[in-house]
């Protein structure tokens, strides 16, 4: 890869990344459970992403490209599940107090 494609991404990674911050503290609280689901439901798309990354780096690369395929897969997956904890959370704080076990 060249330097200047390197340094083509690392731009991409660092605007996206600004731009992250900037939208994530323009939500209002009201919105962020729902905008959590949503979320989690793209980081899905991760992990089939990694998965299929790692079937091809499987037959086509060393053990590098096994190692980081491997590592993205469980990333992704505590992302989504942590996610979806936490968005439970949220919700069951707005449960009343007699709405639960009976």
């Amino acid at each position: 890869m060249a330097i200047g494609e390197i340094l083509l991404l690392v731009f991409v990674f660092v605007i996206a990344g600004f731009l992250g911050v900037e939208l994530i503290s323009k939500v209002p609280s009201q919105l962020h459970t729902p905008l959590m689901s949503g979320t989690n439901a793209i980081s899905g798309i991760t992990i089939v992403g990694a998965i299929s990354a790692t079937a091809v780096a499987l037959h086509t690369e060393g053990m590098l490209s096994n190692i980081c395929g491997f590592v993205a897969i469980v990333l992704a997956t505590i992302n989504v599940v942590g996610g979806y904890l936490v968005t439970d959370r949220m919700l069951g704080m707005f449960k009343k107090k007699g709405d639960g076990k009976k």
